[in-house]
């Protein structure tokens, strides 16, 4: 079990998204609409996990950095399982977007 968490929740040396974003990142926010509009990271673009396949073609550059966030940081996993067994590259789990609000300034 800690073995699966350990993986999901990668354990390692902190990414620096305030260069990512510098270098042109998108953010992901994975949280329903209702949870969106009640705050979000400015020009981050709203895809709820649960319809994120339906809604891959609105991410069209497979190459770009893209970094997810929700409420936590469990649902923005989950979005980048689905963004790399997809074909997308370049994927981070930024947690939540409160938190990487924080670390994108």
């Amino acid at each position: 079990m800690l073995g699966i968490l350990k993986k999901i929740f990668k354990s390692g040396p902190a990414e620096n998204y305030a260069d990512l974003m510098k270098n042109g990142a998108l953010i992901l926010d994975v949280r329903s609409p209702g949870e969106f509009s009640t705050g979000n990271i400015k020009g981050s673009i709203n895809i709820p996990v649960d319809s994120l396949k339906a809604n891959l073609g609105k991410l069209k550059d497979k190459n770009r950095v893209i970094i997810t966030c929700c409420a936590s940081g469990v649902r923005s996993s989950m979005a980048k399982a689905v963004l790399k067994s997809n074909g997308f590259t370049n994927v981070y789990n930024g947690g939540s977007w409160h938190g990487l609000q924080q670390k994108i300034r």
